[in-house]
């Protein structure tokens, strides 16, 4: 039998609850149980003025609202306004009943520019949701997996122009500077002339004007004019866009304990240093990460401070046909390298970079029979180089030869790699449609702790839900303590 009344019920006039009409076991009611969200308050406080002005917006709803847009991937804070006026969960989640009106979708955008812009609230937020994770003993840091995904930039890949590519100091150069001229000195050689880094040619971190004129022979990169704090970015088989570089820190039960933007095209070993600087506080014993960060400077920074370095094996990039370096033998005691025709490859000076030039002989090369796999060097010269900081690259490696390292280091696929993969494909965070470098922090902040909080909540539900099974088993248990006592008596 056929029923016809699908339009009956739509004007009709009820009375409810809203608590009764989200499920108990809701996300969102499960997030606000695991969280006391009143901490914002403090955060904020200073933000507002405390005796005059009209009454604002709950600081509280207000932060909630991006929060419910990046716990479902919302693509826009517009579409996020339109799903809070229809969702009955969404306007529980807030605190507003049936009858409130809805913020306008421009309402967070004005007040981050106007209160919360140039501050680290974002920042904070996120780290209290990890403190809390922490008080329930849910994170180890013990091991702490690195790594960094591109987020595409909202700028137009055709939008551009060029502008000269001024190379930045690196974090470890000062340290670098001094051991290249103590090696030198070692080795009765003078110290290198100090770069001019106000002269475009000579490969310094001068700083220009954005109308300055680009003169020959200058090196240039893409600038977005859309967003210039991107960056140029492809990979693999990608397209070319503009992106930002997000780099995070996780642990092994894949809580996420730090991050960093920068623009997509600075390589990962240049941005290592501002999130080491984060995650060193929890005192890791080991840092595990990919090829990209493979670099004597990290093993030495992390060594240094008695972590250990976790890398990849990378494969050499010498030519088919030719030696490998490894088939050259370093001899420490006379700081000089062997060929494989047993010939010497003397010390020849230290350059900029850090690495030592270790020089053949051309008469000799000239007449050896290899020297078609060793170089094609015009002069018969063969040079080898090694890092002033390359024991420790060898450490690193010894580290990875250590029993049970090649399992922690697989344990990646299932920690960071699956965090980006879920930020990615739940979370919109293939994409921004902010436009600068603080913004996107804004939006790694509190995709991260929308991560981290949803996570938690689904473990506090799981505790709670196996205490009345254990209460029930422990009963039973005494239960029958009881009788066989009894019938033990008898």
């Amino acid at each position: 039998m056929m029923t016809k009344n699908a339009d009956k019920k739509r004007e009709q006039m009820i009375m409810f609850c809203m608590d009764d009409m989200v499920p108990q076991n809701h996300m969102l009611r499960l997030i606000d149980k695991a969280i006391d969200w009143t901490f914002i308050y403090d955060l904020v406080e200073e933000k507002y003025c405390p005796d005059n002005g009209r009454p604002s917006m709950d600081p509280v709803m207000l932060i909630k609202i991006p929060f419910i847009q990046y716990l479902y991937g919302i693509k826009s804070m517009r579409q996020t306004i339109r799903e809070i006026e229809v969702n009955v969960a969404y306007r529980w989640f807030l605190g507003l009943d049936m009858m409130d009106p809805v913020p306008h979708f421009s309402t967070f955008g004005k007040n981050y520019t106007r209160r919360f812009k140039d501050t680290d609230l974002f920042e904070q937020i996120f780290a209290k949701i990890l403190e809390d994770c922490m008080k329930f003993n849910l994170v180890d840091t013990e091991q702490i997996f690195v790594d960094s995904t591109h987020v595409k930039a909202c700028a137009n890949s055709k939008k551009m122009r060029k502008r000269v590519a001024h190379e930045q100091a690196l974090w470890y150069e000062e340290e670098l500077q001094k051991e290249i001229t103590k090696d030198r000195e070692a080795h009765g050689k003078k110290p290198l002339k100090e770069k001019d880094r106000n002269d475009p040619h000579s490969g310094g971190g001068g700083r220009a004007d954005s109308q300055e004129e680009i003169t020959e022979g200058a090196k240039t990169q893409k600038c977005s004019t859309t967003d210039p704090e991107s960056g140029w970015f492809r990979k693999g088989e990608h397209k070319h866009v503009f992106a930002y570089a997000v780099e995070t820190a996780c642990d092994k039960h894949g809580w996420i304990l730090g991050y960093s933007v920068h623009p997509g095209n600075e390589h990962d070993s240049r941005t290592f240093k501002p999130l080491y600087d984060k995650i060193k506080n929890y005192r890791p014993a080991m840092i595990v990460a990919d090829a990209g960060y493979r670099t004597p400077a990290i093993a030495h920074e992390l060594l240094k401070d008695g972590v250990e370095p976790l890398f990849p094996y990378k494969r050499p990039m010498t030519k088919d046909g030719f030696f490998r370096k490894y088939e050259y033998v370093y001899d420490e005691a006379y700081d000089c390298y062997l060929c494989p025709e047993n010939q010497i490859l003397s010390y020849h000076t230290t350059n900029r970079d850090g690495y030592k030039e270790y020089q053949s002989c051309k008469e000799v090369c000239s007449q050896c029979p290899s020297i078609h796999k060793c170089t094609e060097s015009k002069n018969h010269v063969k040079v080898v180089t090694r890092h002033v900081w390359e024991e420790y690259m060898e450490k690193a490696e010894d580290i990875r030869h250590t029993l049970g390292n090649k399992e922690i280091y697989e344990l990646r696929k299932e920690t960071i790699e699956r965090i980006f993969g879920t930020a990615k494909e739940q979370h919109g965070f293939r994409y921004t449609q902010y436009i600068g470098k603080a913004r996107m922090e804004m939006k790694a902040g509190l995709t991260f702790a929308c991560m981290n909080l949803k996570k938690l909540a689904k473990l506090l539900e799981n505790r709670a839900s196996k205490i009345p099974k254990f209460l029930s088993f422990l009963g039973f248990w005494v239960e029958e303590s009881l009788f066989i006592e009894k019938w033990c008596w008898e």
